[in-house]
């Protein structure tokens, strides 16, 4: 009687892995979709809010760029709103050049899009 390593009392571990590991992936996409849909709905049912709020600190993702492949960017900025609390939302990066830390103004967002900030021109 022969011994595989790879066989164990009729299970074959790599049969297992060959289905185990699509279905993983598979369900990582699918979770990773249905995230990003349910947080497109939940922004589209908030509201659209405008608060007076200050610049705390910008920072950016960069992703990908191994090999042939390009990378990206992400740009984030947190606002503080007079109540104290900080909020992190993502913007483009024209924005992101725009706004300087310690800059106040007026916040506009809706849950956690970001739709402007407009800079107060008296400070």
């Amino acid at each position: 009687m022969s011994m595989d390593p790879y066989s164990s009392g009729g299970f074959d571990l790599f049969g297992a892995m060959f289905v185990i590991i699509p279905v993983l992936i598979i369900g990582v996409f699918i979770f990773i979709f249905v995230k990003g849909i349910s947080e497109w709905s939940s922004n589209n049912k908030s509201p659209i809010l405008s608060v007076p709020a200050e610049v705390i600190t910008k920072r950016t993702r960069t992703s990908g760029g191994h090999g042939n492949s390009s990378a990206s960017t992400s740009y984030y900025v947190t606002f503080e709103v007079q109540s104290g609390d900080r909020i992190e939302l993502r913007v483009n990066g024209s924005e992101f050049g725009m706004l300087a830390e310690q800059d106040l103004g007026i916040l506009t967002f809706q849950g956690t899009r970001y739709k402007g900030f407009e800079r107060d021109k008296t400070v």
